[in-house]
């Protein structure tokens, strides 16, 4: 079998088996926790993520995973295309837009359903032609709140100013047109401002 490393974080190793063409994402152990409760956090956060990217792949376009043959391991088809963080920029400006509306209607399609990403940035974006693929729930959850639907987008609104500060406005404009589709999105986009309001307190 050819691994090969793609990424490296503190939580999880992102290994790419080119003669399967899947990704496996592999929990690394904590040896600083006792390793009965290492393997219980594990084994629980495996499944966890495992089961939301299930149900999230019925809804938008994620990658949906293999059943579980290890604990620690989820194995999932390799999505061939291009991160959203490097590739965004590269388009004119109207095809960029395109692109966060769709974003916008297919958060609104995960957050209709009570899913949480938990780490929406356009990293965590593929591009596959016309297609957004979303990857990477590890801080995903289930929430009926509209508090946690605000704060899934603020984090994206955030990764855009962060990443794509040029046009970040007008992008997250198109981000809310497309969430607008969400029956709840009058309610998470008001929750946002104030959501945007405590970040500004704490930061003075």
């Amino acid at each position: 079998m050819s691994e090969r490393v793609l990424q490296q974080g503190a939580e999880a190793k992102i290994i790419l088996d080119e003669s399967e063409n899947r990704i496996i994402k592999d929990r690394i152990k904590k040896s600083y926790r006792i390793k009965e409760l290492d393997d219980k956090i594990r084994r629980q956060r495996t499944r966890s993520e495992a089961k939301l990217l299930e149900k999230a792949s019925k809804i938008i376009p994620v990658p949906s995973p293999f059943p579980l043959k290890e604990f620690s391991r989820i194995e999932m088809p390799f999505i061939d295309g291009k991160r959203l963080s490097e590739a965004l920029d590269n388009f004119p400006l109207e095809k960029q837009k395109e692109i966060l509306r769709q974003i916008g209607e297919e958060i609104g399609k995960l957050h209709k359903e009570d899913i949480i990403h938990g780490d929406l940035t356009t990293s965590n974006m593929i591009l596959v032609d016309d297609s957004v693929y979303f990857v990477d729930f590890g801080l995903g959850y289930i929430s009926k709140k509209i508090e946690d639907k605000a704060v899934d987008l603020h984090l994206l609104k955030q990764a855009l100013e962060a990443r794509h500060f040029e046009n970040w406005k007008i992008l997250f404009e198109e981000v809310e047109k497309g969430y607008r589709d969400y029956s709840e999105a009058g309610k998470v986009l008001e929750r946002l401002k104030a959501v945007e309001k405590r970040g500004r307190y704490k930061e003075h």
